[in-house]
C-alpha cells in the first residue's frame, strides 16, 4: 500500500465537552479548529470532526456477528502498525476505557488475520482500531 491519503469523517455527539475531552485527553488526538458546535481532531493523521447534535431518544447500535463476536455497526477507526496497536490498546486499558470487544486476534491463521478492538466514545459512537502483521492482508480474499 502506497500513497495513502488522510480520510475525513464527521460524527454526531450529544455532549461536545465530554467528547472533546475523550478524543483529546483519552485517545490523545491533537485538537484543531473548533466552534461552539464542532471540533476538529487529528486521529492518527486523519481528520475527525465531532459535531454537536441533540440526543434523540434511544439510538441503539446494530450488531453483526463476525468471528463469533457481536460487532457494532456503524463504526469507524484506523488501521495502525502492529506495535502501535498494542501500545494504544495498553493506553486505553490504563485509562479504563471499557471495551465492547477487547483486543484480540481475529481470523487467527486465516486470510485477513488481524488484531482488533472495539469501544464507544461518550456519545455512543463505535470505534474499531485494527492492525495486520502483514498489511498486504488488509484487502486479501
Amino acid at each position: 500500500m502506497t500513497d495513502v491519503t488522510p480520510f475525513h469523517i464527521a460524527i454526531p455527539v450529544h455532549n461536545l465537552a465530554e467528547c472533546r475531552s475523550f478524543y483529546r485527553d483519552v485517545l490523545g488526538c491533537a485538537e484543531g479548529r473548533s466552534s461552539n458546535h464542532w471540533v476538529d481532531f487529528n486521529l492518527f493523521g486523519h481528520q475527525l470532526v465531532i459535531h454537536y447534535k441533540e440526543k434523540e431518544g434511544s439510538e441503539d447500535l446494530h450488531h453483526n456477528a463476525v468471528d463469533g463476536k457481536q460487532v457494532p455497526v456503524p463504526h469507524y477507526g484506523v488501521v495502525l502498525p502492529w506495535d502501535r496497536f498494542w501500545k494504544f490498546s495498553e493506553l486505553l486499558q490504563e485509562k479504563k476505557v471499557p471495551f465492547v470487544i477487547e483486543p484480540y486476534i481475529r481470523f487467527e491463521g486465516e486470510v485477513g488475520e488481524q488484531a482488533t478492538m472495539f469501544f464507544l466514545d461518550p456519545a455512543g459512537n463505535a470505534l474499531e482500531f485494527k492492525s495486520f502483521k502483514d498489511i498486504q492482508q488488509l484487502f486479501a480474499k
